[in-house]
């Protein structure tokens, strides 16, 4: 990717992260209990496609996908596991799912905080693979796991692409590699059928952003601006530009994330040609931010719902 960014950005470039792994473990009134909580979905066992074939389906249906984020842990994984049903059955294209992390460089305050809260439980990486290998097969949508370096490292490349594959996830984002030491990690992905995801910024140089979008699989994400995560009040006027560069450049599928926030945001990054809304922050907020977790979901459901109709 581009050349370290001075901004906070500049997570993108950076080279393989020296701290230590550390393993710790989006109102409205509802009376449901966490048990009794049910998504519209039946909950009949499934198989998801690729991220690459939700794509390729979408654009033959000439639909943009829709792509929430969530933070493994927070409020807790049973929780975790709840929304991830509920945003199955509430039309989700593909689900992003956060392994909190003590250092995340690519996050904002919302998802740091949803992090610390979720490590603060005791929530790891067996933890949350036990939880998917129950779940994943109840959903209609591939999941991606959005992940740092370390975790990988920790675990060792191979052992981390058989063990997620061996639970169902499809896809994986790691965000603080950049291109040139992803010669192994996808090695390894293409040998377990994960598409390792590549990210490009506003200040990629076009030459390296072909470069990246050569090589990333599933799908090509989009930084919309300069900085962390984080819900903002727009979207970024650059983003038409970038996406127009960009599909210039590649015919594989591009999904803008960083700063989608609300069904306005997604209809105008749709309008602009994005194949692919990312919406994190907001949502994480909804769950982290509720007064109860039973409400939290509630709220998720509703939400979902919105972003899900401004794209159809």
């Amino acid at each position: 990717m581009a050349s370290a960014l001075k901004s906070a950005a500049g997570f993108l470039q950076l080279k393989k992260p020296q701290s230590p792994l550390l393993f710790r473990s989006p109102s409205q009134e509802s009376t449901l209990s966490v048990k009794k909580f049910r998504p519209m979905a039946a909950l009949t066992t499934t198989t998801a496609v690729s991220l690459s074939k939700t794509f390729i389906k979408l654009k033959e249906q000439g639909k943009v996908a829709l792509i929430p984020y969530i933070t493994a842990g927070d409020p807790d994984l049973s929780i975790t596991a709840e929304a991830l049903k509920i945003l199955d059955s509430c039309g989700s294209d593909i689900i992003e799912l956060g392994v909190p992390y003590s250092d995340p460089l690519a996050d904002g305050p919302v998802i740091q905080a949803a992090a610390t809260r979720a490590l603060a439980r005791g929530t790891n990486l067996n933890a949350i693979l036990s939880m998917l290998k129950e779940v994943i097969p109840k959903l209609s949508c591939p999941i991606a796991l959005f992940t740092y370096y370390n975790p990988i490292l920790k675990r060792g490349i191979g052992e981390f692409m058989s063990t997620i594959k061996d639970v169902g996830v499809h896809g994986l984002v790691v965000p603080d590699v950049p291109l040139e030491e992803t010669d192994i990690l996808r090695k390894e992905a293409l040998k377990n059928n994960i598409e390792l995801v590549l990210l490009t910024t506003p200040t990629t140089p076009v030459e390296r952003m072909k470069a990246i979008a050569e090589a990333s699989e599933g799908f090509l994400y989009l930084v919309s601006s300069i900085g962390v995560t984080g819900a903002r009040t727009s979207v970024s006027e650059r983003v038409p530009a970038l996406l127009k560069e960009i599909k210039e450049a590649t015919s594989k599928p591009v999904a803008v994330g960083f700063g989608i926030s609300k069904p306005e945001h997604a209809i105008q990054v749709a309008g602009w040609g994005a194949d692919g809304v990312i919406v994190g922050s907001a949502i994480v907020k909804l769950l982290g931010e509720a007064r109860t977790p039973e409400e939290g979901l509630k709220e998720l459901e509703i939400f979902t719902k919105s972003l899900k109709s401004a794209l159809l």
